[in-house]
């Protein structure tokens, strides 16, 4: 594609990079045939293609207005299209280089600017979101039926397993997951308890920055990459073999802190090193032998929901689904599998009826072969999929952590 970038813009290391992304792009429209926005509203500027040519626009020069913004906003960034594209096109740095520029330049009506205020000052801090959600549970008759269904009630996460000096893991404990499904680490400690490995969490260590930089609030996101890297660095120097992230998204976003943080002079090399520290569970657990853990499955049939972040964002496909037929799990087929649930971080509270469309889709796949449970590998996907359907919604780690495999 060419480009005629402004000379204000080619002058900055992101225009240069932006430049680079369109440049990559021949404008083949391969992308929008699993573009889940594009396939619910048919719109060519609610697909990656028109996406794209927006933010070619605004980078040559043309006013940015409210419609864009939209239309940038209806993106679940769940790179499905980077899958697809045949040239490689780095869609999601070019779509957060391009909302950045039309943040800076369109002003938000002040409901949304005061939702965001409140998602970004409140969702990464669990010392803030802990005592909303105490409270929404206790109210939580009392609330609409669509807040109502956002109010979880965590199992007790139960023991974790005290270090005994083998192999050692770090592990993210996240904002939203540890107020909300605090047994998905737990369950991933006592896993790796029985495999030789002590998980270690690390309390100066919080949200994966995420939440506020998906948001546009990118100093805000920075500064919690710096945090989690200064909190994690002495663990990392004295030999901690790899950073454990049960959450995808989370996954998705520390793997990419090199990238975030490569023009940043103090932190540069050390956010390369954590965001090359940085696994899925999956990839630790299937390259172990996992005899330790029995056979927990004995059949149990398991439709998995593989989130956006993990086969696109992390690009690890089908990673999952052998370790739990490994352990006997009988696995259903979902359709279509690549397409979003509709979670997307926030979107389902910025975007609610888009995510509301889509999760009814993503429930109906689920549930086409009637599957005992759901598993998926991300907290949103698994809070926003709970919310829509009477069956069972777990992290897959918890189908490992089970009495079964004790005596199996």
């Amino acid at each position: 594609m060419q480009t005629e970038i402004l000379p204000e813009f080619m002058r900055t290391p992101e225009g240069r990079e932006a430049d680079a992304i369109l440049r990559s792009c021949v404008h083949c429209g391969f992308c929008t045939a699993t573009c889940p926005t594009y396939q619910l509203l048919g719109d060519e500027l609610d697909g990656p293609r028109g996406r794209i040519y927006q933010i070619k626009l605004v980078l040559e020069g043309q006013t940015p207005t409210r419609v864009t913004q939209q239309h940038l906003d209806r993106c679940l960034t769940c790179r499905a299209c980077e899958t697809t594209c045949p040239s490689g096109v780095r869609y999601a740095r070019l779509a957060e280089i391009g909302r950045h520029l039309v943040e800076e330049r369109v002003e938000r009506p002040f409901v949304e600017r005061l939702l965001r205020k409140a998602l970004i000052g409140i969702v990464p801090y669990p010392t803030r979101f802990g005592p909303l959600m105490r409270l929404a549970r206790l109210v939580a008759p009392l609330l609409p039926a669509t807040l109502k269904a956002k109010v979880t009630t965590p199992r007790p996460p139960g023991d974790w397993p005290a270090p005994t000096g083998r192999r050692r893991v770090l592990a993210l404990a996240g904002c939203v997951q540890s107020v909300s499904t605090p047994l998905t680490n737990a369950a991933a400690a006592r896993i790796l308890s029985r495999l030789g490995i002590d998980l270690r969490v690390t309390p100066e260590a919080g949200c994966c920055g995420a939440a506020a930089y998906h948001l546009s609030d990118r100093e805000a996101g920075l500064a919690a990459m710096r945090r989690n890297i200064d909190a994690w660095w002495p663990e990392i120097e004295s030999g901690c073999e790899a950073i454990l992230i049960a959450a995808s998204g989370c996954g998705a976003m520390v793997k990419e802190y090199g990238e975030a943080l490569a023009h940043d002079p103090d932190y540069a090399a050390k956010a390369a090193r954590v965001a090359a520290l940085a696994r899925d569970p999956a990839e630790i657990l299937g390259r172990e032998d996992l005899s330790a853990l029995g056979a927990p499955g004995q059949g149990r049939r398991v439709a998995f929901h593989s989130p956006c972040t993990l086969q696109h964002g992390q690009q690890l496909k089908q990673v999952v689904e052998p370790i739990l037929m490994r352990l006997g799990f009988t696995m259903t087929s979902v359709p279509d599998g690549h397409l979003c649930c509709g979670s997307a971080g926030t979107y389902s509270i910025t975007q609610p009826a888009l995510s509301e469309q889509l999760r009814r889709n993503k429930i109906a796949a689920l549930e086409s072969e009637t599957p005992e449970v759901i598993a998926t590998a991300n907290i949103g996907c698994q809070l926003h999929l709970e919310a829509g359907t009477t069956t069972p919604v777990v992290h897959w780690l918890e189908l490992l952590d089970r009495p079964e495999a004790e005596s199996a």
